[in-house]
Order: structure tokens, then sequence, then C-alpha cells
């Protein structure tokens, strides 16, 4: 099946650098003239944006940019009938990635054109929408080093392992923690609660849980051990691939989820962005709730 050029709007943030604006123009490029380009600056409400570009007639909205972009676009358009696509454009690309999807703008621009939509069930967090992870404890906090390390020098991977090691090394103690999942109730000490939806992403960290989130429950990752030193073994393992449940953190799949902290609003990271949010938090699966635009076998890469 292919996409008609007519009804779909890309939806871009252009100041974010000359290298993505060079990108998106590539990408515009491949599209062809009959695709619409839309700008949205930082600071104007995004869910807004893309309910207008859909009230205006185009069904298939293309979110340019990195998770943290796609991610508002699928939230604004989470139980609608417009479909999702996605232009990789950020630093990881996990859920683009996830896709099959060409990492280069132009081959990603002609995937997409000759695409096919696909129902797939999202992730939440008290009703807001992740398609990669959220998580409690300390990524929000390396979350924001990263952000901090990024607005001085500049964006690249390299940077944002930095920011894990600085996190780390600033630790101070676990957090207590109450899980009920699936109806079982277990009391926690963790420094870290990390729920996944992207098989990709296990994967590529050598994870276990693919299977279970492709039956679409959810996976908790509780990180073991409180202290600095074992956060650091933690981080390690995961670069290496080689972290075990039961050694590591224990694994815990379920359809719903709920974890009360002693904060009353903890910090939240989902996809790369971060938030307050009131406790206690409810993950839940919200079954066929987003139409994603999916590459034929042929444009599939494995990356």
């Amino acid at each position: 099946m292919t996409l008609n050029p007519k009804d779909i709007c890309v939806v871009a943030n252009p100041g974010s650098g000359k290298q993505k604006r060079a990108a998106i123009e590539a990408a515009m490029a491949a599209f062809g003239p009959e695709v619409t380009l839309r700008h949205w600056r930082k600071g104007e409400d995004l869910e807004a944006f893309v309910a207008k570009a859909v009230a205006d007639g185009f069904s298939t909205i293309v979110a340019a940019g990195g998770d943290g972009t796609v991610m508002g676009v699928a939230h604004a358009l989470m139980g609608s009938k417009a479909n999702l696509a996605v232009l990789p454009l950020g630093t990881f690309n996990y859920f683009a990635r996830g896709l099959g999807l060409p990492q280069e703008p132009e081959a990603a621009a002609k995937a997409i054109l000759a695409g096919h939509p696909q129902q797939i069930s999202v992730g939440t967090v008290n009703g807001q929408l992740f398609l990669n992870n959220a998580s409690i404890g300390i990524y929000p906090t390396i979350l924001q080093a990263r952000e901090d390390i990024y607005a001085r020098m500049g964006r690249s991977r390299l940077l944002a392992h930095w920011s894990v090691l600085r996190t780390l090394l600033r630790f101070q103690r676990p957090a207590r923690m109450q899980m009920v999942a699936d109806g079982r109730a277990m009391s926690l000490r963790t420094p870290l609660i990390f729920i996944a939806r992207s098989a990709y992403q296990l994967e590529r960290f050598g994870l276990e849980g693919a299977q279970a989130i492709s039956d679409d429950k959810l996976v908790a990752f509780v990180a073991r051990g409180g202290s600095r030193w074992h956060l650091m073994k933690l981080a390690m393992r995961l670069a290496l691939r080689r972290v075990q449940a039961g050694r590591d953190v224990d694994l815990i799949t379920a359809h719903e989820i709920d974890i009360s902290t002693a904060k009353r609003r903890p910090k939240v990271a989902f996809d790369g962005e971060r938030r307050r949010m009131l406790a206690p938090l409810s993950f839940r699966i919200e079954d066929k709730a987003l139409s994603i635009i999916v590459p034929d076998a042929a444009d599939k890469v494995v990356v």
C-alpha cells in the first residue's frame, strides 16, 4: 500500500541546529512537493499542534525528530484514526530502529511513502503514552544531567554516557517503593524501576522480556542493591550486555502495574522526557490504541 502524499503532514522543529534542518530538507525532497511541512516551536503545545493538523484533514502525521518528539506526536494521536509515521532525527531513535526504518532521511521518507498502517498497543503512565520505556528512581536524574551537558556542549552519544557516569558517582541512597503487579503486592527498596515497551531496546542491551512485550505486557526491571558500587556494576554489565535477571535485577511482567513512593509527586522519565507525576503511578497497556506506518519488507533495515 502506498500512502497518498497529499494526506501527509510532517511535523518538525527546525530550530534544533543546521544538521537537523538539512536532514529535514533532504527528507522533504524525497517526499516530494505534495507532502506538507509544518514547523512547531519548542514551548508550543505539541498536542494541540498535531490535533490541528488532523482537523485540517491530514491522515498521516510524520514526527520528525528523536524519541521524545515521536512520543509527543504519538500521544496526541492515541485513539484517533490518523497514522503516526517517524522520520528519525534523534540521537538514539529506538522506536524507529525497532520498526526497521532506515536512519538516513531520504531513505526513511521513501520507506514511509511505501509503507502501510498497523495498529499497535502502547504503554501509559497516569495516562501519558510511552513507546520505549518509563522509569522512576535514578534514571530521571540521569536525563536531567544529560540535558544539562547537551545544553553546554552539544548532543552526542559520548556525552550521554558521561552523564550516566556523573550521576552514578553522585548517587546517595535507594528509595522505598510499593508495587502492585496484576494484583500481586510487593515492598521494594531500589534505586531504579525501569518499565519497558520496546523489544528492540531490550534486545539491543541483551535483556530478557522481548516475548512478554510481543504478548502486550509491561516488562519491569527492578534494580538490585542499594550502593553506588552496585549501580556502577549494573551500568557496566548493561554496556557489556551481561545483565542477569535474579542477580542484577528482578524482572516482573504484568498487564497492570501500580507504584507508590514516599514522594507525593515523584519524577518520572518516559521516552527521554521527564515530568513530576502524582503517585501512585499507574502503568497500563492501551490495546491497539495507535496506528503507525511500518515499512514494507523490502525497505526494512537491521540497525
